[in-house]
């Protein structure tokens, strides 16, 4: 059996989204396996916006358990936690 030409676009399609090879990205769907497409350049900007606010976080929560910290920074800290909620809910919207 032979694919019709939109079936082998859809497959090179699909496997491109994956970062697969056509031929891995069959082997996977014949043996049962999970095949997820790459995440988007939002979703890895998304990830390192997070990255870079848990960090200022990190710092913060470090100077607080060390009894240096000021009002000031605590309210910062939780102002960059409401923004990674914020950013996660609307990429949850999507």
């Amino acid at each position: 059996m032979e694919l019709t030409p939109q079936q082998y676009e859809l497959l090179c399609q699909q496997s491109k989204q994956c970062g697969l090879s056509k031929r891995v990205f069959l082997v996977r769907l014949i043996e049962g396996k999970p095949v997820k497409a790459r995440p988007s350049q939002e979703i890895k900007t998304l990830r390192t916006e997070i990255h870079h606010i848990g960090n200022n976080i990190n710092q913060i929560a470090r100077s607080v358990n060390a009894g240096i910290a000021r009002a000031e920074d605590a309210k910062r800290g939780l102002y960059l936690l409401d923004q990674v909620y914020e950013l996660l809910y609307e990429v949850a919207k999507k």
